[in-house]
């Protein structure tokens, strides 16, 4: 971390600052909406402990489903310019290893007093759509209220339940009617998510690894599993993030936005689908790309997260951008929207608490936190530090994987090729889902090949996995 320019250590300011914190936020001024009776609920990961996000939905008689996220008022307790907003601001993002965990505010924060706990009260901004029946939000607004979390649920077995292949978790069924509240956010979610998929958002499936330990050792690298709950989560997220971007440009307002632009490698993208029989044009579309995806999904769903890895790898990185009132943003390749802000994650991105800053200002008619100079700079830092911490999990992740496999040296895998360029050539082995670099016969490879490999060494502390190429399957 240190070496990326990421501060592992909170400074003595901050903890004194988080050591002098009485407890939770209180009631606002001017007063917020007591919105406390909500069936309110989490769904997170079975280990997650800073829980940004809760939601609730209301059907209405027209089919339309009104949709309300709570985020955590992060901002309520950390101030800008204090020492927490300063280490925050350093890291911008907190950075989950295999090892540790390093959040960007300290655990008595965002795991307690900014957390969304359950049966906890807590200040949140609530950003409230209105879905129709065809999936579109047709009225939206953001607003500061008091909740409380009803019942804190995890992805695998909301997931479960809602695809029918497991009976209700306790949690659900002992709260009073948060089954049907459940099963009406998820018909929301899902008419979100095929309106979406409809307008050009990508259908990608990547296999995400997590360390897993018998004790001290390490003994897999266990993927984690897509469901309808971690699918409901995302849809609520894109669909709240969209809010948050207009709301601030119905202010008149500059706002932080996240953007994906154009594929910078779409000529390769082409020739993925040409070895699959189909013809994509030669201008990047995001419509036509989803069209090739979600058919390749259908015909080999076991081999489709090999070919969502090469388009990830070949799409290129996000960044973020200032959007200035007025501007034509480049948008979301990947989401297919043009208005995309990051506002659902207060505890875990410095982007997601600036944009918090920047909404209270517009709704309280106040000056801007932020010039336009310095968000331009924030958001080159923040593209920087996302990019360092992603570095910094991965290479713990490769120590983790390394150690998995050191004791496999001269095995031979089949693996695809997910990374090619002057730096070197890397593949993706498929049993155990680890990746390493080519450094004997990668001429000639490129994303997306097929290839047999040979284990030649790893590094642990270096988290080096050295494959030799056996040639293309």
């Amino acid at each position: 971390m240190v070496e990326r320019g990421l501060e592992a250590d909170f400074s003595p300011a901050a903890k004194a600052e988080t050591d002098a914190l009485s407890g939770p936020a209180k009631e606002a001024d001017p007063p917020v909406r007591d919105l406390r009776s909500r069936l309110w609920c989490s769904i997170d990961n079975d280990d997650s402990r800073d829980l940004d996000q809760l939601s609730v939905a209301e059907p209405s008689t027209d089919g339309a489903v009104r949709i309300l996220v709570a985020v955590a008022d992060v901002d309520a307790l950390v101030e800008k310019g204090s020492a927490l907003d300063g280490h925050a601001r350093a890291n911008t993002t907190s950075v989950y290893t295999a090892a540790a965990i390093f959040p960007m505010l300290p655990e008595r924060l965002s795991t307690d007093l900014t957390s969304l706990n359950e049966d906890e009260e807590r200040l949140a901004l609530v950003i409230d759509m209105t879905v129709a029946r065809d999936g579109s939000v047709t009225a939206s607004d953001i607003y500061r209220a008091m909740v409380r979390n009803k019942a804190k649920l995890v992805y695998n077995g909301v997931g479960a339940w809602l695809e029918g292949t497991a009976s209700a978790p306790a949690k659900v069924t002992a709260v009073a009617g948060l089954e049907e509240q459940l099963r009406t956010q998820d018909r929301a979610a899902q008419a979100m998510k095929t309106l979406r998929h409809q307008r050009g958002a990508l259908s990608l499936d990547t296999i995400e690894t997590r360390a897993v330990f018998d004790g001290d050792a390490i003994s897999d690298l266990r993927p984690d599993e897509k469901n309808c709950a971690r699918e409901l989560i995302e849809d609520f997220m894109i669909g709240a993030n969209g809010v948050t971007a207009r709301y601030l440009e119905g202010k008149g307002r500059s706002s932080l936005r996240r953007v994906l632009r154009s594929p910078e490698r779409w000529e390769r993208i082409v020739e993925l689908a040409e070895g699959f029989g189909e013809k994509l044009p030669a201008t990047p579309s995001c419509q036509v790309l989803e069209g090739f995806l979600a058919a390749r999904h259908k015909a080999d769903p076991v081999r489709f997260p090999d070919l969502s890895l090469s388009v990830i790898k070949l799409l290129g990185k996000g960044e973020y951008v200032v959007e200035r009132p007025g501007g034509q943003a480049d948008g979301h390749f990947g989401l297919a929207v043009r208005d995309y802000s990051h506002s659902t994650a207060p505890n875990r991105r410095f982007p997601d608490l600036l944009t918090h800053r920047l909404l209270k200002a517009a709704m309280a008619g106040r000056p801007a936190p932020y010039d336009d100079g310095e968000l331009d700079a924030l958001a080159q830092h923040c593209t920087a530090q996302e990019d360092n911490a992603t570095k910094v999990e991965r290479q713990v992740q490769k120590s983790a994987a390394a150690l998995l496999l050191s004791s496999r040296i001269g095995q031979r895998f089949d693996a695809i090729v997910t990374g090619a360029s002057s730096k070197g050539t890397w593949v993706r082995i498929f049993q155990p889902a680890v990746e390493g670099k080519v450094v004997r016969g990668a001429e000639g490879l490129d994303v997306g090949d097929r290839v047999h490999v040979e284990l030649l060494d790893t590094n642990v502390d270096r988290g080096y996995i050295d494959f030799g190429s056996l040639g293309r399957t």
